[in-house]
């Protein structure tokens, strides 16, 4: 008989929304990715806590709404329930944590980057039925709330209540031998359920290393949550994951893919080159794909890559225009960019080419510019999104400061579900950015010659399934979205 029931939950918010993406938002290709932070959490529950049932639900991906949640929690009567956080569902994140507290006696955790970034007016807003929250990297820290509830002034990094007022402890270190977690609790979880079109079908998340030592202004995970070094798992305990992964879900060698979701998984040329000659001593035959940047592009790396299985980078080129990257202390040339692009192609790596509208700078002649280097540059895939100010970024308070914040209510950060501009900026405004966003899918998109190549480039039946559900995904948003 276990002495507590823990219950981590991605809870609802609208349909199809996805809270782990950097943007989170519904995104235009429907993306749904797996909860891997509250996976990571869960992982170390269940190895900590003694006589503890521990289960992870992603309501999400169920299909499940809020009236499931008070059923389930009826049902279940948990004694502690772990929420998410994000910005555009803050107020309904509090709305489930109030579920919880009318239909059970449990002790509410929330977690993630709003909550990390406002707790203290998260807790007030949540008006008692949030107990604490942890800020930031959470992994132990839900464990140590946990493990020590009647006594939280000695928790680090938590915010909970104290005679009806917030009190905030000592702020927690982050947590520097990676390779002591557990991997991720994708055994409560179908991984099958999982989709993004940019991605081979089905994908598996792997985080080999946490923290960006860039600092762009607008990028919310290393400002809020995971820090500014690259912390970094070894690449044995990396490729052990993969091997651990492959036996749950053994699709992803039919036709999926991994994917490393490191902030910049070639920042650090020696330990990519070490993850990927593991891979290839073990005779591994894998497919994957990571997140990179233009400044760190290096022939010898991206071959090595390529022999291990790798695919595609994901890429943030920003802009077209060189000042606007500077404003955003981005730390890069836009000759960077044409040289990454000739050495990917020569590597015979895809490129995913990431662009926003609607940084600091921007105007209506720059939107324009960044669209036509887009086309310039001619990767593979695109995405185009507006800029974001998310609580806890340089972009935020910068937008406040200058008057360019035109949301009024954290509610206003989706309009519809969908990702909208919230800024007004000097020579761009909210409208306009969200017109460029859509132009710009559909100028890169719609070419004839993209669309042979799109249908001509097919790997089998599982890549055709992705194909053709990403296309009527994206397709439909623009259709709606003209």
């Amino acid at each position: 008989m276990s002495d507590l029931k823990i219950l981590v939950i991605n809870e609802p918010f609208i349909p199809q929304f996805c809270r782990t993406q950097r943007w989170a938002a519904r995104t235009r290709g429907r993306v749904l990715r797996a909860p891997d932070w509250l996976a990571y959490a869960t992982a170390v529950l269940e190895r900590d806590i003694t006589k503890a049932e521990v289960r992870l639900y992603d309501f999400p991906a169920m299909n499940w709404n809020k009236i499931h949640l008070k059923h389930l929690i009826r049902n279940e009567k948990p004694d502690f329930v772990v929420l998410d956080s994000t910005t555009p569902s803050i107020f309904s994140d509090i709305e489930c944590a109030r579920i919880v507290k009318e239909n059970s006696d449990a002790k509410v955790i929330m977690v993630g980057p709003h909550a990390s970034a406002l707790p203290e007016e998260t807790l007030k807003l949540s008006g008692g039925s949030v107990d604490v929250i942890a800020i930031g990297e959470y992994d132990y820290t839900v464990r140590d709330i946990i493990k020590n509830f009647n006594k939280l002034r000695e928790v680090k990094g938590i915010c909970f209540w104290e005679k009806g007022q917030p009190v905030r402890t000592e702020k927690r270190p982050l947590i520097e031998n990676l390779d002591e977690l557990p991997f991720p609790a994708w055994h409560h979880l179908d991984l099958m359920k999982y989709f993004d079109g940019g991605k081979l079908y089905p994908y598996i998340d792997i985080i080999s290393g946490r923290g960006c030592p860039n600092r762009c202004i607008f990028c919310l995970w290393p400002q809020v949550m995971h820090g500014f070094r690259y912390r970094l798992r070894s690449p044995k305990n990396v490729v052990d994951e993969i091997e651990y992964d492959i036996k749950l879900c053994p699709q992803v060698l039919r036709g999926g893919e991994f994917f490393f979701e490191d902030d910049t998984f070639t920042v650090n040329k020696k330990r990519a080159m070490e993850i990927c000659e593991e891979i290839l001593r073990r005779g591994l035959k894998i497919t994957f794909s990571v997140n990179g940047r233009v400044d760190n592009a290096d022939l010898e790396m991206f071959r090595m890559m390529k022999r291990a299985g790798c695919r595609e980078i994901l890429v943030g080129f920003e802009s077209g225009v060189q000042e606007i990257l500077d404003n955003v202390n981005k730390n890069i040339t836009l000759e960077q960019s044409r040289k990454f692009m000739e050495l990917a192609r020569k590597a015979g790596l895809q490129v995913h080419a990431c662009f926003v509208i609607g940084l600091p700078g921007e105007t209506r002649e720059t939107a324009k510019k960044t669209i036509e280097f887009a086309l310039e540059l001619d990767p593979d895939t695109v995405q185009f999104s507006g800029a974001v100010p998310f609580p806890g970024t340089k972009f935020f308070h910068l937008a406040k400061k200058e008057g360019w914040l035109k949301a009024t209510s954290w509610e206003d950060w989706l309009q519809e579900g969908e990702q909208s501009a919230v800024i007004d900026l000097p020579g761009l405004s909210q409208k306009e950015i969200d017109h460029y966003v859509n132009l710009g899918l559909k100028k890169f998109y719609f070419r004839p010659g993209y669309m042979l190549k799109f249908l001509i480039k097919t790997r089998g039946y599982a890549d055709l399934y992705r194909k053709i559900r990403g296309a009527y995904n994206f397709i439909s948003y623009l259709l709606t979205n003209k």
